[in-house]
């Protein structure tokens, strides 16, 4: 089970509480890819990937959004895109 933030909004501690949580999680993880014959650099460094792409894609996924919230808008106003 992951332990769920002391709070709903933000507070001092929340993104230290928030790796506490995960860390079980990642630590299995990564004992299981290390079981599977994957080296620990490997590992780390396709975490590292995978994070990025991640990162890449919520940032596509904010400006698609935005996109057709400035559409949608123009469409409502009656204009022509």
């Amino acid at each position: 089970m992951i332990n769920p933030p002391r709070h709903q909004h933000g507070y001092i501690d929340r993104e230290i509480d928030c790796q506490e949580a995960m860390e079980p999680g990642f630590q299995a993880i990564v004992d299981c890819m290390l079981e599977a014959g994957w080296a620990h650099g490997e590992v780390m460094r396709s975490l590292r990937r995978l994070i990025a792409a991640d990162n890449m894609t919520q940032k596509e996924n904010a400006k698609v959004e935005a996109d057709l919230a400035i559409a949608r808008a123009m469409l409502r106003a009656g204009k022509a895109l």
